[in-house]
């Protein structure tokens, strides 16, 4: 693999992760943020939907972004290299995430 391709996976499936992170740590502590005035109301699931759509809009954007664009300037394979290696990236991340689940559960 190209030292390039790897590089450019390793950050977007990184910045991906830090993303992810950053909406959990936010959702884990909204209710302290927001208190519970809003329950019952419109806004909440409103409010979950614009930030589920933001959220596929930048990780979509972190992982498909510059494989279609290389895509499109006819560099194919240095765009699906980029596009497995990124989602291989993020697959190790995930297995990370679980082990560090399995440990804490121990």
């Amino acid at each position: 693999m190209n030292k390039s391709i790897a590089t450019l996976a390793g950050l977007n499936a990184t910045g991906t992760t830090l993303y992810i992170a950053l909406v959990a740590v936010f959702l884990s502590h909204a209710s302290q943020v927001f208190g519970s005035k809003a329950e019952g109301t419109v806004i909440i699931p409103v409010a979950m939907l614009l930030l589920f759509v933001l959220s596929a809009s930048v990780t979509g954007s972190l992982i498909l972004g510059r494989p279609i664009l290389w895509y499109l300037d006819g560099k194919k394979k240095e765009a699906v290299s980029l596009l497995m290696a990124t989602i291989g990236f993020l697959f190790g991340f995930t297995v990370f995430a679980f082990a560090i689940l399995a440990w804490m559960s121990r």
